[in-house]
């Protein structure tokens, strides 16, 4: 079997899973290349000078194309691959502006509060850190009035963006995909005390491409837990090459 032309340089953060829920969207045959930045393998010269000179993963290459910033990577598959597996892009102007607003909402309002959550109450504590507690109460309060609006939103529109299922909604769910396993702090419920909310992240997770993704990225995050080195891990259409050298976090990068 041919090897597949693109490939996808990811570590186990809330921006790789979203490249790689949109490859899976697009039912693109990719290489998955398992970089462990914790090991500072993103900031090695090659990597600086091959890949990314900001250091930092996911970084897509496509053919001669070589992009990072998981927006712009999903962007891309969605606009170069439109006419492939889902649709992200509304036709519509305005739909396909509202979906872009909606992408802003989640990196200025959504994003920062709902990664903060998950490195004080997961990675702190996976790291031996100690938990800001006073951090964690500022922020659920601050994500609380967020998502007051996103409930009235998605009582309007079963999607951020209109009926159809969009970049904006893509890239919201991997953080909740961690918020979701937090039972400390009434984490979980800031998103199951919302029932447009919780209707919504349903959906959302119940699709066939993230059930994928989620397989791939809790496979990969088990073994980095483990320290098994170095493994490879393959499936029907996508091949996986992990290198791990130290534990996994998950977020982090961009």
């Amino acid at each position: 079997m041919e090897d597949p032309k693109i490939k996808l340089h990811c570590g186990l953060t809330t921006s790789n899973l979203a490249a790689k829920f949109g490859l899976h969207e697009k039912g693109l045959d990719f290489e998955l290349v398992f970089v462990d930045w914790v090991a500072g393998e993103s900031k090695t010269k090659a990597f600086l000078t091959n890949l990314n000179p900001f250091g930092q993963v996911p970084v897509l290459e496509d053919g001669d194309l070589k992009l990072f910033e998981s927006k712009a990577i999903t962007r891309y598959l969605a606009e170069q691959y439109k006419d492939v597996g889902t649709d992200l892009l509304p036709n519509d102007p305005k739909e396909r502006a509202i979906m872009s607003m909606w992408m802003e909402i989640d990196t200025n309002q959504f994003l920062p509060l709902a990664s903060t959550l998950i490195r004080e109450l997961i990675i702190k504590p996976y790291k031996g850190l100690v938990t800001d507690f006073t951090s964690v109460q500022e922020n659920k309060e601050k994500l609380s009035k967020v998502l007051n609006i996103y409930e009235t939103r998605l009582g309007e529109s079963s999607y951020l963006a209109g009926e159809s299922f969009t970049l904006a909604d893509l890239h919201h769910l991997p953080p909740i995909h961690y918020m979701l396993k937090l039972e400390e702090e009434g984490v979980k419920d800031l998103i199951y005390s919302r029932p447009n909310v919780t209707a919504w992240v349903e959906k959302m997770k119940s699709r066939p491409a993230w059930l994928k993704t989620v397989v791939q990225g809790d496979h990969i995050f088990e073994l980095m837990k483990q320290r098994r080195l170095p493994i490879q891990f393959e499936s029907s259409c996508h091949k996986l090459t992990v290198v791990a050298q130290t534990t996994a976090m998950v977020t982090g990068n961009n």
